[in-house]
């Protein structure tokens, strides 16, 4: 019998993964290894040779963008749509199943999904509450403390139990009122998308047991980046038939700051000692050299499987290693450099670049070059479309009608536009729905039995109670996009925002976007949740899917702009050509992983992504200066950089660096590196190469050194510990006996060097 076309080009490795039907199975998936068309098509493989019923298939994975692409692979695969199928994010399929037993559960299905930041507002009031100072007491550290009690599956009651000092006490108050918060307003946090299903089916065992039934084939995308909820809700489906494939690569597990358990992959096998195991290992993507660089890098890391990437796609152009003088050099010369390759290769457009770095605050000095260039270009990451004030405006209306218990998304805008309904009043109002159990629009349409409201205020908030009711009636039956487009013109919010000033234009033309999209949301749009219709209305739909936008789901691939992001949104892509910024120890592995291992190697695995993001050509840059929080610090290139073969590199310095290079060698215990590569044996540059020392106020600053004998004329005499910034800038830290170690700038200090 003739093979199924979709086995034909696979390689023997990924034959192995789709060909595989029961049991459990371990496919470790290295970068453009084609892990999506493994997956896709043992779906295909499943349904099509196997006859296995859609409707019992699970396929989860980390970002819409993703879960689409699955679902038109397969789509294409099968010849028509995978009906019954679920296929989405893991808080997509938690949602859905939280909306499908709402009730039971003691909420109702059109409850809010709040984000980080609605969650935070939520933190705030609650330590309002209990009356505890915002200063003394974080929100956002307590909000990472609830985060990572939830991924870990700890409630209220059991993070009180083991709170033992004051921080900790403290949170576990917090957490408690947090949570009664949420169940007030019937709200949901991104975490407790995760937390509640797994504590749904572990209270009932007969809705596990009918999961279990239904699910018979269980496939998981980008499974390093897996949490304790996320592994316990799969464990707790696939237990019984074992059919579960996991695909991961232990050496992209970037996630652990945010709850992330490398674990999770690296001990599958005792978990299912009858696992199966496939390595692809054969990478479609990149070229050898950058291959090489990767491969080298990664082998330093213990805790890992182990695998060698290999292709078949030739050597390929050399890496180019990058030293700039500073971080507006380093920018100035990747935005010129980008304009040389699209002169010298007429094939390539902007969107075949991408420019990555470790933080957004890099971002400043590459958008101020690609502006000066007029170099097209767009941000994944920073502030996301959604979380523009105005759209989340736009969304708090949207919220409020379709949930109307959801006090945070009231409190935001029952006064915007401005109607006169202060902050003592809304106090007030909240307290009272509170106090008497009332979803905050039916206390707003009751305000006149509210103690201590005038009569103007009780009118407005009755008027206000009467627009959304009117409009949770119009959300039943009117698309979405009229229904925003409605909304929008009657409170006047496009004219109360241009009164704003100059920002309203901009503000303006967002809230217009965001209506663009609603008119071209269709139900269609949450695919396999159309079984579900009768659950939530298409409002309701809408606002799961903006909430649980993600985002790299913001990049758009056909936009002709080089793209610029973190190192942590760029998993998952691939351009033609990458350059890799920053690359300085304290950047680039971060300072703080330098004494923690487990840090220190999921920092490398971070490079590690960011190398093979590459197709054709990679840019490894590091300045020898940056200005880093309101300080020039001397950089030293990353270490990092140390294992990757000097024969695959070529080593340029921009013509600034030459020129600072060219000044003189640096002393003894200088921070700055040795010119890899580099033809003399001077071991670099002097702080008089350094920009702004031609001003007036730098040559008056006498030269010193680590060791020097210095004396102040307040402190005395002491010696010179360290030196950071330079020029004008330049601080010394130095030690005067009796006096103890005092950081100062030195261009004020009037120091003498003693002999």
């Amino acid at each position: 019998m003739a093979e199924p076309p979709y086995l034909a080009g696979l390689n023997p490795e990924q034959r192995a993964a789709v060909l595989h039907v029961e049991g459990p199975l371990l496919v470790l998936a290295g970068a453009g290894s084609g892990k999506t068309r493994v997956l896709t098509t043992r779906i295909a493989h499943l349904v099509q040779e196997h006859g296995v019923d859609p409707s019992a298939i699970l396929a989860v994975t980390f970002t819409n963008k993703a879960a689409a692409e699955m679902r038109n692979r397969v789509r294409r695969l099968l010849g028509r749509e995978p009906a019954g199928m679920w296929i989405g994010t893991f808080h997509s399929v938690g949602a859905r199943l939280l909306r499908r037993h709402a009730i039971q559960l003691g909420w109702t299905p059109v409850f809010s999904i709040y984000d980080a930041d609605e969650s935070l507002r939520e933190i705030r009031r609650a330590l309002e509450r209990l009356n505890l100072s915002p200063r003394k007491w974080p929100p956002r550290a307590i909000q990472s403390v609830i985060s990572g009690a939830k991924n870990r599956l700890i409630d209220p009651p059991a993070f009180r139990d083991t709170a033992r000092d004051p921080f900790n006490r403290t949170c576990a108050a917090v957490y408690e009122a947090y949570q009664a918060a949420l169940r007030e307003q019937n709200a949901f946090d991104f975490d407790d998308l995760l937390v509640e299903p797994v504590s749904a089916l572990a209270r009932d065992p007969d809705l596990l047991d009918a999961y279990r039934r239904r699910f018979q084939f269980i496939l998981v995308d980008e499974y390093q980046d897996t949490n304790h909820a996320q592994y316990r809700l799969l464990e707790m489906l696939a237990r019984p038939l074992g059919n579960l494939m996991v695909v991961g690569d232990d050496d992209q597990s970037i996630y652990g700051w945010r709850g992330a358990d490398i674990r999770n992959i690296l001990d599958f096998e005792k978990e299912f000692p009858d696992a199966a195991v496939v390595r692809l290992e054969r990478n479609y993507r990149s070229t050898a050299r950058i291959l090489e660089a990767a491969n080298r890098a990664i082998a330093l890391n213990r805790r890992r499987k182990g695998k060698t990437l290999r292709t078949e796609s030739g050597a390929g152009e050399p890496l180019t290693l990058v030293t700039a003088l500073d971080e507006a050099d380093e920018a100035e010369w990747i935005a010129n450099e980008i304009g040389v390759r699209l002169v010298r290769e007429p094939g390539l457009t902007y969107r075949d670049f991408v420019v990555l770095y470790r933080t957004n605050a890099q971002s400043r000095a590459l958008e101020d070059a690609m502006r000066r260039r007029d170099v097209p270009y767009q941000i994944v990451g920073g502030t996301r479309f959604y979380e523009r004030r105005e759209i989340m405006d736009v969304l708090a209306y949207l919220r409020l009608i379709s949930n109307p218990r959801d006090a945070g998304a009231f409190d935001r805008i029952v006064n915007i536009p401005r109607r006169g309904v202060g902050d003592a009043s809304r106090a007030k109002l909240l307290t009272w729905a509170i106090q008497n159990g009332l979803p905050i629009v039916e206390a707003a349409a009751r305000a006149a039995e509210c103690p201590g409201l005038t009569g103007a205020v009780v009118r407005t908030l009755q008027d206000f109670a009467a627009l959304i009711q009117r409009y949770r009636e119009y959300g039943d039956t009117l698309p979405v996009g009229e229904l925003i487009e409605r909304l929008v013109a009657e409170i006047e919010l496009p004219q109360w925002y241009m009164e704003e000033g100059p920002d309203g234009v901009d503000r303006v033309d967002n809230v217009k976007e965001l209506v663009a999209g609603a008119h071209e949301f269709q139900a269609l749009d949450i695919g396999d949740e159309l079984e579900d219709v009768g659950i939530i209305t298409p409002l309701d739909a809408f606002l799961q899917k903006v909430s649980l936008v993600a985002d790299v789901d913001r990049h758009d691939p056909e936009a002709n702009a080089v793209t610029l992001m973190t190192l942590h949104n760029a998993k998952g892509l691939e351009f033609t050509i990458v350059f890799l910024s920053g690359l300085e120890d304290g950047l680039f592995p971060l300072s703080r992983s330098v004494e923690d291992p487990a840090a220190l190697e999921e920092e490398r695995r971070l490079f590690y992504v960011g190398l093979t993001r590459a197709q054709r050509k990679l840019y490894l840059t590091h300045a020898r200066t940056r200005r880093r929080a309101g300080e020039v610090l001397a950089c030293k290139a990353s270490s990092f950089l140390d294992p990757i073969p000097r024969a695959i590199l070529e080593e340029l310095r921009t013509p600034a660096a030459s020129r600072s290079w060219a000044a003189g060698p640096v002393r003894a215990g200088s921070a700055f590196p040795r010119p890899r590569g580099g033809s003399s044996a001077d071991d670099g540059w002097d702080f008089d190469s350094l920009p702004d020392l031609d001003s007036p106020e730098a040559r008056s600053v006498v030269r010193f050194s680590v060791g020097d004998r210095v004396r102040h004329p307040s402190f005395g005499a002491g010696v010179i510990e360290d030196l950071s910034g330079f020029g004008r800038d330049l601080k010394a830290v130095i030690d005067f006996p009796g006096v103890g170690r005092k950081k100062i700038m030195v261009r004020y200090a009037n120091l003498a060097r003693e002999a």
